[in-house]
């Protein structure tokens, strides 16, 4: 059963329009995880592409999905959902300055319904994300989480950075995306491990999706043996990663898509709408 069956007839009645959604006053999500960050383990994963298709998957679920790039150095998510980039000095870094701007100016509404953008501009210097903390970070979040159903983070994995660390602090779910790489199952840990001695709980990020997998002979049970889960394993689709240099969605545009992607996909969404 989906969110949408699981609402009451009241909570039916009033739901709104995403537009009207975004204007209105925050209130909880119905969902008792929201906040989804996605970090990747290793080389030749691509965040992006998977964030992109399952936050579309999300919204046609009904949900009103939201998705925070947090890789102020290299943001991306604006090109594989076909928007404008932000103009510099705008969205993320606006809302992260204060907490007096208005959030609704800042992100922007894709041309998928119920699914919206928080990004950095890509024209933003580097040395201005340099000296925020963990609580402009959580500013953002808490308010991203009231105005939306769900919100997908897109984590970089670079611990000195607050944004790295911050994420994983206040996420409710993690998941560690990775491909098969001799060396991912030990970054893994060792970011683990670095969160674990700050005091950043990491029982929430044991969870991976393997991407890009090709039919060769790796030790899967290696990750498993360090008590991380495996929850989806995504084929290599060429045709996947040729859609998103055009800025288009995988699972919605290509008519001949991979039935095991697919299958993937829908699980990890069933895995967030079912909570």
């Amino acid at each position: 059963m989906d969110q949408t069956e699981r609402l009451s007839l009241d909570q039916v009645l009033d739901k709104i329009s995403p537009k009207e959604y975004m204007g209105s006053e925050f209130q909880e999500s119905k969902l008792i995880y929201s906040v989804i960050g996605f970090i990747p383990a290793c080389d030749m994963v691509d965040n992006a592409l998977v964030i992109s298709n399952l936050g579309y998957m999300l919204s046609q679920k009904g949900l009103n999905t939201c998705i925070l790039d947090l890789k102020v150095f290299n943001p991306n998510l604006y090109h594989y959902l076909d928007a404008k980039p932000n103009k510099k000095g705008s969205g993320l870094i606006r809302v992260l300055k204060s907490d007096k701007v208005d959030f609704r100016e800042e992100i922007q509404a894709t041309k998928y319904e119920r699914l919206y953008l928080l990004s950095p501009s890509p024209h933003d210097l580097i040395e201005e994300y340099l000296d925020f903390e963990f609580d402009h970070l959580e500013h953002v979040i808490n308010t991203l989480k009231g105005m939306f159903d769900i919100v997908l983070v897109d984590i970089p994995n670079n611990p000195p950075l607050e944004f790295c660390l911050g994420a994983m602090k206040f996420s409710h779910i993690g998941f560690f995306t990775s491909t098969e790489r001799i060396e991912a199952t030990s970054n893994m840990i060792r970011l683990l491990d670095f969160a674990s001695s700050v005091g950043i709980s990491t029982a929430k990020f044991t969870s991976v999706i393997l991407m890009n997998i090709q039919d060769i002979n790796y030790d899967h049970k290696a990750i498993s043996e360090f008590g991380l889960n495996i929850v989806a394993a995504l084929p290599y689709v060429k045709a996947a990663y040729a859609y998103s240099l055009e800025g288009k969605l995988y699972v919605r545009d290509n008519p001949l898509i991979n039935r095991y992607f697919l299958k993937q996909m829908r699980r990890l969404t069933d895995i967030l709408c079912n909570q």
